[in-house]
């Protein structure tokens, strides 16, 4: 709500007529209160008026207290004439006081009013700014979602389209073939096994986008017990067995490890996932390695490879959905590569469980090091 400010001829008037008020109240009783009592009521005013009038009419209602203060109430009365030379003192003080308290005042009035109008310039000023955030966020937030949804529609063009086109090529040749018998049995075969690993991809996909979903959801519906990190690798590296013949693999793990509380199904799962990553970017015979360390009370769980390696750069892009590195840039050995979602639900099935997932260098002659970190429970 504004306040006008009053008239001129308001602002001047106004002190006038309290000082003259004031004189008519104040002179039938000024020898009972004292010449004190009427100098700081008439500054009251002065006061007064500097603070809701402005300088100049506390200047003017200064120099009329003045005067009412020397004629009315100081001796000899109704006179300009001051007999006594402490009323003349009392006088200078009393007019010198009215004066730089009116400046001060005014002066603390006029402060007052630039950081009034300094703070609705910031205001405008903070209110521009969180607009042109808002307008940058929404702009930055579209263009995400159109990578997100350029990302994702590739990905599925992907993912869906090669297997099913191996499916219907497999399968087209093999209901030719009951016409025409131009496959022996070991051609049946392969066909068929073509079918079987397209379908496992078609799976794979189904399963990475529902996994992304429950990790975004919040909903994995964990069932945390007390597992030895053994027993969870080994499921892990037996659901992978069949593609680790064509690599060398080993699992190295320290001794008296801590059991963790977790739930053991979503960690294998991370570690499987973490698994087919180093297959799918090693040549075939390189060396593949699990391992399991007692690291500060916790406990870390890692895959080491000797593929093309992960650029620092992009170590922490590989979490992002549906990132994947370009084909162009490695040389795959796996059944391509992928939907661009394990790694991101790794992170997020490790995170939900109180852990931390990286990627950095390998070691001991390992290219690739992806390691995840849980806490560490009870002794074995």
């Amino acid at each position: 709500m504004t306040v006008s400010r009053p008239t001129t001829t308001v602002r001047f008037a106004a002190p006038l007529l309290m000082i003259l008020g004031l004189t008519v109240l104040l002179k039938p009783v000024h020898v009972q209160i004292g010449p004190t009592t009427v100098a700081l009521v008439f500054l009251l005013v002065v006061l007064f008026s500097a603070t809701y009038f402005g300088r100049n009419p506390a200047l003017v209602s200064s120099f009329a207290a003045m005067l009412s203060f020397n004629y009315f109430f100081l001796p000899p009365y109704l006179t300009w004439h001051i007999a006594d030379t402490s009323n003349l003192v009392a006088w200078g003080t009393f007019t010198m006081t009215a004066m730089i308290a009116g400046e001060l005042s005014a002066y603390a009035r006029r402060r007052a009013e630039e950081a009034e109008r300094g703070k609705i310039e910031i205001e405008r000023l903070y209110g521009e700014l969180q607009a042109a955030f808002e307008r940058a966020s929404h702009t930055e937030a579209l263009r995400q979602s159109e990578q997100l949804k350029s990302s994702l529609l590739d990905a599925v063009t992907h993912d869906l389209r090669t297997p099913l086109t191996s499916i219907k090529a497999s399968v087209t040749t093999l209901l030719d073939d009951r016409k025409h018998r131009i496959l022996d049995n070991a051609g049946r075969v392969e066909f068929l096994e073509i079918i079987n690993e397209e379908t496992d991809r078609l799976n794979e996909f189904v399963e990475g986008i529902v996994g992304i979903a429950k990790v975004e959801a919040n909903a994995l519906h964990l069932q945390k017990s007390l597992r030895r990190v053994e027993d969870i690798i080994s499921n892990a590296s037996n659901r992978a067995r069949g593609r680790l013949e064509r690599y060398q693999f080993e699992i190295k793990t320290d001794e008296d490890l801590p059991r963790v509380r977790v739930d053991a199904a979503s960690i294998a799962e991370v570690v499987y996932t973490l698994l087919d990553n180093a297959m799918k970017y090693s040549p075939r015979g390189s060396l593949i390695r699990v391992s399991a360390l007692h690291l500060n009370g916790n406990v870390e769980v890692a895959v080491e490879d000797q593929g093309c390696g992960i650029a620092s750069e992009l170590r922490e892009s590989v979490f992002a959905k549906y990132y994947r590195v370009q084909d162009r840039d490695v040389h795959t050995t796996g059944s391509g590569l992928g939907l661009g979602l394990g790694l991101a639900i790794a992170r997020g099935i490790v995170e939900s469980q109180g852990g931390t997932i990286r990627v950095e260098d390998g070691r001991d002659g390992f290219v690739t090091r992806v390691a995840f970190e849980l806490p560490g429970g009870e002794q074995q």
